[in-house]
C-alpha cells in the first residue's frame, strides 16, 4: 500500500473538496438539521452528476468499478464538509448488492443509484445494540412467493429518505448465532412498514423502523436463505471503515479550525499558540488524525485486494473512536467558551464526530476483536498477516462475530 497518494487520488481530492467548498455552507448543514429528509435533493443530484454514488459499482450498472479507497477519499470529504447526503448508507447498501447480489438485482436496483434517482439504507441494530448475529431476532418466515417479516429495527440510518433498505432476518425459527440469517432488499414504502424519528446528538436522520406482516418477494433474497452472515459481516466492515474515512475527515477540518483560532486569539498580550500547553495539544491533534487515517486507508486498501481485514478495520475503528473524539474535545478546549455555543460553527463537527463514534462499535468492543484475533487463535502470532483459520474440529470454537456496538446517538 502506498502511504502517499497518487495523482488520481489527488484529483478526486481537489475536486470534491472544491466541490464542497462551493455547494455545501455550514448553513446548509444547519437547514438540513430541520429538514424531515435530512438531505439536499439537489446535492444529491449534482454529485451524482460527479458519478459518486457509482464510483465503485460495476461499469454494467452504469458505475465506475474504482477502488473502495477512492470512495473512501470522497468520504473523508464529505465528512469535512459535514455533507448532508445519504451516501454512507447508500453506499454501505450498493456495494452489498454490487458484491453479493444477484446479476437480476443489480440490473435493477443499481443504475437509480448511480444516477442518483435512489436511496438505499441497511437495517441490523435491534433492541440488543451489538453487532453480532445473535442480536438478531426479527423473523421473516415463507410464504408462497415471498416471506413475511415481523421485527423492529433500531437507528436505520437515512431510513426516511430512502427508496430500499436490506434487511437482515431469521429465517429459521430457533436457530442461534449465524445460522438461519438472511439478508433482504426491502422496498421502503411496504404496506406494514412505519418508521418513528429519533432525537440524536448529531440531529442526523436515524429512526426506529417497525416491520408487521411486510411482505418481500423471494426474489429479493441477497444470497442464500439462511446463509446471510458473511454477506452481512462484510458489509459492516466496508461500512466501518467508510465511517472512520468521514470521521477523520470532519476532525481534520475541526483541528484546522483550532489551530487558526490558536495563532490570532490573544490572551495575557500575546497568541493562544504562544503557551506550550496549547501547542502541545495541536500537535497531538495532529499526530492522532493522521494515525487514524493511515489506519483507516490500510484497512480499506486490504478490503480492495480481497485480504483478511477485519482486524485492521477494528484497528481503525478502535483508534478513531478514541482519537478523533480526544482531538475535537482538545480543539473545544483551545476555542475556549466560544467553542460550545450553538452559534458558532465548531459545534457541528464537534457534535457529529462524537455521534460517530459511537455508532458500527466501540474502542472497547473493537479492542476486543482485534485481542480474539491475536491471543484466542491457537498458532504462532505474526503481526501483519492474516490470522489463520482453524477448523472447528480442531480447535475450541473460535466466534466470529463482530463486536457489539453502542448505541448510536
Amino acid at each position: 500500500m502506498d502511504v502517499l497518494l497518487n495523482d488520481d487520488e489527488n484529483l478526486i481530492v481537489d475536486s470534491a473538496r472544491e466541490f464542497l467548498a462551493g455547494e455545501c455552507p455550514t448553513t446548509l448543514v444547519r437547514a438540513m438539521e430541520n429538514d424531515p429528509l435530512g438531505y439536499s435533493r439537489d446535492l444529491w443530484g449534482k454529485v451524482a452528476e460527479l458519478g459518486w454514488q457509482g464510483m465503485c459499482l460495476p461499469e454494467k450498472t452504469g458505475g465506475s468499478n474504482m477502488p473502495l479507497v477512492y470512495l473512501g477519499l470522497v468520504l473523508r470529504e464529505a465528512g469535512r464538509a459535514l455533507a448532508p447526503l445519504p451516501l454512507h448508507s447508500t453506499a454501505v447498501a450498493s456495494l452489498a448488492i454490487a458484491r453479493d447480489g444477484s446479476a437480476a438485482q443489480q440490473e435493477k436496483y443499481l443504475p437509480d443509484v448511480v444516477a442518483g434517482k435512489s436511496v438505499l439504507t441497511w437495517a441490523f441494530t435491534e433492541r440488543d445494540p451489538r453487532y453480532v448475529p445473535e442480536a438478531v431476532r426479527m423473523s421473516a418466515r415463507a410464504q408462497d412467493d415471498h416471506f413475511v417479516l415481523d421485527g423492529v429495527k433500531l437507528f436505520v440510518d437515512s431510513f426516511p429518505a430512502a427508496d430500499h433498505c436490506l434487511v437482515v432476518a431469521r429465517t429459521t425459527p430457533g436457530s442461534k448465532g449465524a445460522q438461519g440469517l438472511t439478508l433482504f432488499i426491502v422496498d421502503a414504502r411496504s404496506q406494514g412498514i412505519s418508521h418513528t424519528p429519533l432525537i440524536t446528538l448529531a440531529k442526523d436522520k436515524q429512526c426506529q423502523v417497525d416491520f408487521k406482516g411486510v411482505q418481500v418477494p423471494k426474489a429479493n433474497v441477497i444470497g442464500r436463505v439462511g446463509e446471510a452472515w458473511p454477506i452481512v459481516e462484510r458489509m459492516l466492515d466496508r461500512g466501518t471503515a467508510l465511517l472512520c474515512a468521514q470521521m477523520v475527515g470532519a476532525t481534520r477540518k475541526d483541528i484546522e479550525m483550532a489551530i487558526e483560532y490558536a495563532k490570532f486569539r490573544e490572551a495575557f498580550g500575546q497568541p493562544i499558540g504562544a503557551f506550550q500547553s496549547v501547542q502541545h495539544m495541536c500537535a497531538d491533534m495532529q499526530m492522532w488524525v493522521d494515525g487514524g487515517e493511515l489506519l483507516t486507508f490500510e484497512a480499506l486498501w486490504k478490503l480492495d485486494q480481497g485480504l483478511p481485514a477485519s482486524v485492521e478495520v477494528s484497528q481503525a475503528k478502535a483508534f478513531c473512536n478514541e482519537k478523533c473524539e480526544a482531538a475535537i474535545r482538545n480543539s473545544q478546549n483551545i476555542h475556549g467558551g466560544i467553542g460550545f455555543m450553538m452559534e458558532f460553527d465548531l459545534q457541528l463537527w464537534f457534535r457529529r464526530v462524537s455521534a460517530w463514534t459511537m455508532r458500527m462499535g466501540t474502542a472497547f468492543e473493537h479492542r476486543a476483536r482485534i485481542a480474539h484475533a491475536l491471543i484466542d487463535v491457537p498458532g504462532e502470532v505474526v503481526l501483519g498477516r492474516p490470522v489463520p483459520v482453524v477448523p472447528e474440529d480442531d480447535a475450541a470454537p473460535v466466534p466470529t462475530a463482530r463486536p457489539a456496538a453502542a448505541v448510536p446517538a
